[in-house]
Parts: structure tokens; sequence; C-alpha cells
């Protein structure tokens, strides 16, 4: 048996995978964020080994974990965690979703000229080089006292094993590794004021990280010893769940964030678009992707404000049709942007209320911002690169079958739902401990899953979106000014 551990935004989630990778057994125990500030997001590491404390406990309830090989983690990328010289955590972690550093982007690519070719990558808010610019600037005596920074399923792997060890799909979306060479680069760590003996060792998301402690196994009741693999971020954990290792294969993820993922042979950087171009968590393999902020964590937030259950929200809006007439239109910037806008200033905005908006228009006008915003993605990521002829859907909102047809309709092409998609990064851990353990290759193991359901583009819901998808475009052009002037207005002193 392998597990699989994905710290996610909302929780952490374990994963039991059997000796022919199938899956025996799943908990996930739940997190909340603190937003102390507009654009602040933060967590408290603390937080995260409670969570997996609490899940590992669910599954051992399920199974019996005495003859578990090894240990694969995934997690929510970007975030950084600042340790002292006795790696206790100095502050709350920064998290991928926080948009206060967007000057200090500006000043790293100011003090490195060549941190588009370095990196492969624009400077963005969510990434970490520039959030330890801002604790520079606005928190000095944190950052005087830093000695070793750590993403967040790293800091978990430093509790499992004791060792401060990376792996590249998760260093590659810092700003501070050489994306194409594979290592840390230094001029990228000086321009942020750091140095390498502030960073974790590197391997790759199928070797061996380190084994798991007698005390930690102890207390998780877990055999002592086992092998804890590199693992990988969030996004190309995702993908080896679901087989997406060779060049061409693609996914769309509709997580708390959104994502449209395509994997590569080579590196294939385009900063321009605002395009990632990452390592994949597998040895000589890239992959690319575009990024929205706020993809199911926008029907999540459409429930809490109306006091509604998600599937009760999306039951009502398919009641009443998908081919709906209107000009309603959302903008799912609730965390701000990334792909192809890159403004952590933007807001969610609703256009075209009038009295009779219903709450079902609500929830279609999300879901459609939602595919608008992962088309934009699409667009990027092709006009550098070949046509994605479809894709897989991961993700919570993978169960949304309506969902899953909006996409197609917007997007123009099929997309493949498969059996167990929502398990997502967790078992593309528990993939990589297995292959890490030397049980399976990566061609035996990181096999694609059967298809469910293929949801063609439909023309006639393809025409209904037309006008509202026109609108949408304009608007964050239209609104640009007005989105920047509010952050500065919003910003603490």
């Amino acid at each position: 048996m392998h597990l699989g551990l994905d710290l996610g935004t909302s929780g952490v989630k374990a994963v039991l995978t059997g000796a022919a990778g199938e899956v025996l057994a799943q908990a996930t125990a739940p997190l909340s964020l603190s937003n102390p500030h507009p654009l602040w997001s933060e967590q408290d590491p603390r937080d995260w080994w409670d969570a997996t404390v609490a899940a590992i406990a669910a599954l051992r309830g399920q199974r019996d974990l005495s003859g578990l090989r090894g240990i694969g983690i995934a997690g929510q990328m970007h975030g950084a965690v600042l340790l002292d010289g006795a790696e206790q955590v100095l502050r709350p972690a920064i998290l991928w979703n926080d948009g206060r550093s967007h000057a200090e982007c500006r000043a790293l690519e100011a003090a490195e000229p060549r941190s588009r070719a370095i990196t492969g990558n624009l400077a963005m808010p969510g990434f970490t080089a520039p959030k330890l610019l801002w604790v520079r600037h606005h928190e000095p005596e944190i950052f005087a006292r830093t000695r070793r920074v750590l993403l967040p399923k790293d800091w978990l792997r430093l509790r499992l094993t004791g060792e401060a060890v990376s792996e590249m799909s998760d260093a590659a979306g810092t700003l501070w590794l050489d994306v194409a060479a594979r290592r840390w680069s230094p001029e990228m760590l000086a321009a942020t004021g750091l140095d390498l003996s502030h960073m974790p060792r590197l391997v790759e998301g199928t070797e061996v990280a380190g084994r798991l402690r007698a005390d930690v196994a102890a207390q998780l009741g877990l055999p002592a010893g086992i092998p804890v693999a590199g693992g990988a971020g969030d996004n190309a954990g995702g993908a080896v769940g679901i087989g997406c290792v060779a060049p061409g294969d693609a996914f769309v993820s509709l997580g708390t964030s959104g994502v449209v993922f395509v994997s590569d042979k080579g590196f294939l950087p385009d900063p321009e678009r605002a395009v990632h171009a990452f390592c994949h968590c597998l040895p000589d393999t890239w992959h690319r992707m575009s990024v929205i902020l706020s993809a199911a964590a926008s029907l999540a937030w459409l429930a809490r404000a109306t006091a509604t259950p998600e599937a009760a929200l999306l039951a009502e809006m398919e009641g009443e049709g998908l081919r709906a007439e209107g000009r309603l239109v959302f903008l799912p910037y609730l965390s701000g942007e990334r792909t192809p806008h890159n403004d952590a200033a933007a807001t969610g905005t609703f256009f075209g209320l009038h009295g009779s908006t219903s709450r079902a228009d609500l929830t279609r006008a999300v879901l459609e911002g939602v595919a608008f915003a992962l088309a934009d993605g699409v667009e990027a990521l092709e006009a550098a690169g070949p046509r994605i002829p479809s894709l897989t859907a991961i993700g919570g909102g993978a169960r949304s079958a309506a969902w899953l047809r909006i996409l197609a309709a917007t997007l123009g092409r099929p997309i493949l739902a498969t059996a167990g998609a929502e398990v997502g990064p967790a078992l593309g851990a528990a993939r990589l401990a297995r292959i890490a353990c030397g049980d399976g290759t990566v061609a035996e193991t990181c096999v694609k899953p059967p298809v469910a359901a293929c949801h063609e583009a439909d023309p006639a819901l393809a025409a209904s979106l037309l006008n509202r998808r026109e609108a949408y475009r304009r608007l964050y052009p239209a609104l640009r000014d007005v989105f920047a002037d509010t952050a500065r207005m919003e910003q603490p002193a």
C-alpha cells in the first residue's frame, strides 16, 4: 500500500492505494484561511500538521496501515514558510492566492533583468520570491531571522522526515529555480536577498526524499523508516493522478483555483502571456499552465453568500436550463487574476444585474465566468503551442456535468470526465510514492483512468454564450484602472 497526502488550501486529503494502484480509502480534514487585510491570504503551518494527523487517523480507522510501504506528498504551490535557525515557524505562511507583493514583482525584475529568461515566467504576486521581498521590506526583523524558506508541502515533509527537501515541479513556482536546468538560481536568490543556504535540497518527484521518523511514525500509527517521495506541486500531482505525463496530454482542473495544464517534452516558456512554464514532477519533463485564482472557489463563495449548498445551487440552475438569455456576466476575480491579466487588484464583479435576476441566474453566471476565464487561458497556451484537442476534467468542480457542458461549449472541444477524477493530487502523490519505493515504473503507474463521459461542444449552447463572452472580454479592460485605484485605497497604512 502507498499513502498520498495533498496539502490543499481548504483541507488535507489522504488517499490509500493498493498493490495495483487502486484507491482503497480516502479521508479529508478541513483547513481555514486567514485574510487579515485585502489581498492577504495566510495559514498557520501548525494547522496543516493537525489536519494531516486527523486525515491519517481517519484513514487508519478505515484500513490497517501496518503494511504501508511509502508516502508521497502533493500540495498547494507558491506558499512561503519562513523558519529560523531552529526550524521554527516565524510567521503565518503567505499563500499562493495572496496578492500583496505586486510592487515587489517589479522590484524583483528590476534587480535581476534576466529574471524571465532564467525562470521562464513573469513575476507575479502569487509566486514565492516576491513574498520574501515583501517580508524584507515590511517585516525586516522577521527577514533577518529567516534561515530557511520552504514550500507548504515541503514543510510537511520536514515534520515527517526531519529533512529539508523540495522537488522540481513545486520549486519551479518560486521564481528561484532555473527551470530549464532544474537547479536553484543563485542570481534569482541574490535578487531577493537570499542564497543557496536558505533553500532545501532538490530531488525529482519520483525519488526518495527522506524516511519517516520513528517518533512521528508512532504518533501517526505508521511503520517507521518508510520512504517519503519527492512528490509534487498540486497541479503536477493531479497530472500524475490522471496519467497526464506524455507530451500533449492535457487537463483542466476545477479546484479552488482553475488550471489548464499541458505536459511538454521540453521547456517552452511564454512569460509575456502570463503562461506558467514549470518542471513536471517526472524527470526530463516540463509542463505549461494557465491559471485562474478562483474556479470552484467562486461557486463556494456564492453558496456562502446565498446560504445555499452548492449542490442545491447547481440543481436549481439546471432546472431552468443552460441555454439562458440575458446579459448577466461574472468576472471570477475573487482573489485577483493570473493568466492572462496578472492583476492582483482585480476583483469579482457581476455585470448586468436587474430586478428579475434570480439565484439560478447568479449560479449560471458564475459557472460561465469561470469557463470564460479558462478559455482566455487556453488561448494563451495555444498562442505559442499546438492546439489542445481535448481536456480531461479533474477537481471538485468536475463532479458537475452541467459545468463541464458549459466548459465544452465555451472552449469548443470535448471535455472528458473520468471515474475518480475528484481524488486529484493525492492520488498522484500515492503514485509517486509507489515509483519511489521501486514498486512500479512511471509507465506502469501513471496510467490514464477510464473515461466515464465525454462532453462534446453543444453548438446551440455555444451560440447562447457568445454575447455574454464578448461582454466578459470587454469588462476587464474597462475596469482595470478602477480595480487598481480601489486596491490602493484598501491597503493598510
